[in-house]
């Protein structure tokens, strides 16, 4: 497999992502329902615009989201992750990490003062991976979750990007 090139979302990314948001669907690391097959992917508050995506070989496998943590005036300085996933057939290739970095870098772009992201508690894969990347915990809201039977908490995560 090629190394995955990153670049900013398309409306014709749609299809796929769709796709790949339906493969990847797992109560580790989703706190809405798995998505139904016809579901349009991009969406009012999540257009392409804000999306970057991972490709390899002309393929989509693997995206990240990043938006506003609120709708705020007085919030806009900080961007927050607000989806992040990955194809099974790429994983373990450093995609999600390339994807995160991107988005950072892409925060520092539209100068954010801070980036945020929430992740369950049980998702420890993504958890060591923010972490790698200047990500700390700031807070956890303990069961904040009920999936799959089970009470989960959610982590809140963020880095300062400027003084």
């Amino acid at each position: 497999m090629s190394a995955a090139h990153i670049r900013p979302g398309r409306y014709d990314d749609d299809g796929p992502l769709r796709r790949l948001d339906a493969e990847t669907w797992s109560p580790l690391h989703a706190v809405s329902p798995r998505p139904e097959p016809d579901e349009p992917f991009f969406r009012e508050h999540a257009s392409p615009a804000d999306h970057l995506v991972a490709e390899v070989d002309g393929t989509p496998v693997g995206y990240v989201r990043l938006g506003f943590p609120t709708p705020l005036a007085s919030n806009t300085h900080v961007r927050q992750i607000r989806g992040l996933a990955v194809s099974d057939t790429a994983r373990g290739r450093g995609v999600g990490r390339a994807l995160v970095r991107a988005a950072v870098a892409e925060a520092r772009r539209l100068g954010a003062r801070r980036i945020t992201l929430r992740v369950l508690g049980h998702n420890t894969a993504a958890r060591k991976l923010y972490e790698s990347e200047g990500f700390v915990v700031e807070g956890v809201q303990p069961e904040e979750f009920h999936l799959a039977g089970e009470y989960v908490d959610d982590v809140l995560m963020g880095q300062r990007l400027h003084p």
